[in-house]
């Protein structure tokens, strides 16, 4: 299995830079090729096949109405011999029948995710698809364009208008619409529009309210493990492939390009907001804290046309994403679904989102509405119901089951987020990780835990004699939870790496998540070959770092502070920036960094600096003591006092272990 650089997170935005340099980690990547499925596996999917109505081609119908054109394999080059986006090498997926390592619901799914091109979703109304993880929709105005959200790269959003103005009459671009801050709904912009041409008054931008705050701040603190996390959502260590990366299950994969950020010229304040851009009609409505803390649904009425934003897609979306994040409230995603049908249901005749493919006919649109909230509300009521009882998540998750009438429906099939981790979610929203049995509120620690309990089942040996057995009985969870022990016990036991790397594959497989699917696999790649030897994406930017408050900026070196180092220290450090105006002071006391805005008492120091000088200083394209000497740093009182801070800042490591221990931090 070959390697590959991973893309950066289409989530992770600034977070790398902040944490200074990349390292490669000194694990090997090895070259073990994934097995066949086992008879088990087989039986599991043969079964899968047996319970869902595949013969309903509704979904691949409404997937290709309106095709206008497309150009081969979606094919976006990028500046090497590595393209930023590639459709062949999913051409695994024309066969009808599903691969044998694929479950034949995922197949499906990659089969209609594979679908890529130009398409008319009704007049004046346009879609790219299948050219990034995202959509992009185009609205022609009077005499202009209204694009809504150029997806996640430059050159994958350049590629997708350029193949709309392959069809259509070339206006130009005047207005850009960001539904939500996640960036494979805006990182292409700069593809799409120039930012002299939004400085100029040209073009405008819009977005929800609070979209720059919530486009990097959901992810920075804890963005190094989310982006690492992200590799095993995403799969974007696998190659595509039977045996490897197939489908996100809300896209195909992530581009591979060039990520950008524009500010907004204007944004929707109000709850619902009615605008006219260039002769078209928009009625916005505010969704926040639904799949994303900003986030707004649009409808169109000269069109008729609802989009959903990422609110309404084909397959459960996540209450919880298993790269890590905030865990999202079910019961106000189903509210807002519901409002939207009673404003909108009975008016509009085509649905659209900015993921998968349109609904179309009114009744089939309001129906789609009612079992999209029906699912959600069911998910948070269930859950919540069954922890009322007493259950713990784990518990909830192994027996909630959804209700016949949705399990048949494939936009509640779970591609994406899924029945037993959305149910998990509920919990620990309501009531944290801690399940009240006293036994797990202070247990060992994991490799600890593994060790005794290793110890306690007789020792490696016995252990992976038992799991073999199991093994071939299709125990697969099992197996993969026994091994995991006894490589946290002894991470050099290859044997059992080899034996939990089998069972991952074979779950993997199994799955019908596109998430838990590239789960499983990197974790078995990574048991077999180790920590693959590469440098992580790096995702920030001189555009990604504007949306960085300088609040937020100094709460991430909160985050840095190495306590250990700053035992028994005490600092005081004036923060004045010169474009803003904005003031602070940094105090480190009790192995703690706070600050606060707007005051300047005594200090052991005061720096004084524009803010894109300290962008320039994060991404490691000038230093402190070189920007001092260039006159862009004053340093007034003890210089010597911001180098001891920097001493005390931890930089993380991008490619941390993730299915084996890595060392243990001291105490601090």
């Amino acid at each position: 299995m070959k390697s590959s650089s991973p893309a950066p997170s289409s989530f992770s935005v600034a977070l790398v830079a902040l944490a200074c340099a990349l390292g490669a980690p000194s694990a090997s990547f090895g070259q073990t090729e994934p097995k066949a499925p086992e008879p088990s596996t087989l039986q599991a999917n043969a079964e899968m096949a047996k319970t869902l109505p595949f013969a309903n081609r509704q979904d691949f119908e409404d997937a290709m109405h309106g095709f206008v054109g497309t150009v081969p394999d979606a094919l976006v080059p990028g500046s090497g011999a590595r393209p930023v986006w590639n459709m062949k090498p999913y051409d695994f997926l024309k066969a009808e029948a599903p691969a044998d390592t694929v479950n034949p619901s995922l197949w499906r799914q990659a089969q209609l995710n594979a679908i890529h091109g130009l398409f008319k979703v009704t007049d004046r109304v346009y879609q790219v698809r299948g050219f990034d993880l995202a959509n992009m929709t185009i609205v022609e105005g009077d005499s202009s364009l209204i694009v809504i959200d150029p997806l996640l790269a430059a050159e994958t959003a350049r590629a997708a208008l350029e193949l709309y103005y392959q069809h259509r009459p070339r206006k130009p671009v005047g207005t850009v619409i960001y539904t939500h801050g996640h960036a494979d709904h805006f990182g292409g912009v700069k593809g799409v529009i120039d930012e002299a041409d939004v400085k100029a008054g040209r073009v405008q931008v819009l977005a929800p309210s609070g979209f720059m705050e919530t486009a990097v701040a959901e992810n920075i603190l804890a963005g190094n493990a989310m982006s690492r996390r992200s590799q095993y959502q995403f799969g974007t260590l696998l190659p595509p492939g039977p045996r490897g990366q197939v489908d996100t299950g809300l896209g195909k994969a992530l581009a591979r390009g060039t990520m950008s950020l524009i500010a907004p010229t204007s944004t929707i304040d109000k709850p619902t907001e009615e605008r006219t851009i260039d002769g078209v009609q928009f009625v916005f409505r505010l969704v926040p804290g639904s799949e994303a803390p900003s986030e707004m649904l649009m409808y169109l009425p000269q069109f008729r046309v609802l989009n959903m934003a990422e609110d309404v897609t084909h397959n459960m979306h996540n209450l919880y994403t298993i790269r890590g994040a905030e865990v999202r409230d079910g019961n106000l995603w189903s509210k807002y679904i519901d409002e939207a049908r009673v404003a909108f249901g009975g008016k509009a005749e085509v649905l659209i989102a900015q993921h998968h493919w349109p609904t179309f006919g009114a009744e089939r649109i309001v129906d789609l509405l009612k079992k999209q909230r029906d699912m959600y509300k069911f998910i948070n009521d269930q859950s919540l119901r069954l922890l009322n009882q007493g259950y713990t998540a784990a518990d909830i998750a192994e027996t909630l089951r959804m209700p016949a009438s949705l399990e048949q429906e494939w936009s509640a099939r779970g591609y994406y987020g899924t029945l037993r981790h959305n149910a998990k979610a509920v919990y620990q929203k309501y009531l944290g990780w801690y399940d009240a049995n006293p036994a797990n509120l202070n247990p060992l620690p994991p490799v600890a835990y593994a060790k005794k309990t290793v110890e306690y089942m007789g020792g490696a040996d016995a252990v992976l004699a038992r799991a073999r057995e199991d093994f071939r009985k299709g125990e697969f969870r099992w197996v993969a939870s026994a091994m995991s022990q006894v490589v946290y016990a002894d991470p050099a036991n290859r044997a059992a790496r080899e034996l939990g790397a089998d069972a991952l594959e074979q779950m993997g497989y199994q799955s019908e998540a596109g998430t838990w699917r590239s789960a499983y696999l990197v974790g078995a790649m990574e048991l077999r070959n180790g920590v693959p030897k590469i440098a992580a994406g790096n995702s920030a930017n001189a555009d990604s770092l504007k949306a960085v408050s300088n609040d937020l900026f100094f709460d991430f070196l909160g985050v840095r502070l190495n306590a250990a180092r700053a035992e028994g220290r005490k600092m005081a450090i004036n923060w004045n920036f010169t474009d803003s105006n904005q003031q602070f002071v940094l105090t480190l006391e009790n192995s703690a960094l706070t600050h606060i805005a707007g005051r300047q008492p005594d200090a052991d120091a005061t720096v004084t600096l524009s803010r894109a000088t300290l962008d320039a200083i994060t991404l490691k394209e000038t230093s402190f003591p070189a920007a001092v000497l260039a006159g862009k740093v004053k340093i007034d009182g003890d210089r010597t006092k911001l180098a001891e801070l920097m001493s005390m800042l931890d930089t993380f490591e991008p490619m941390f272990p993730v299915v084996e221990p890595r060392a243990q931090p001291k105490n601090q």
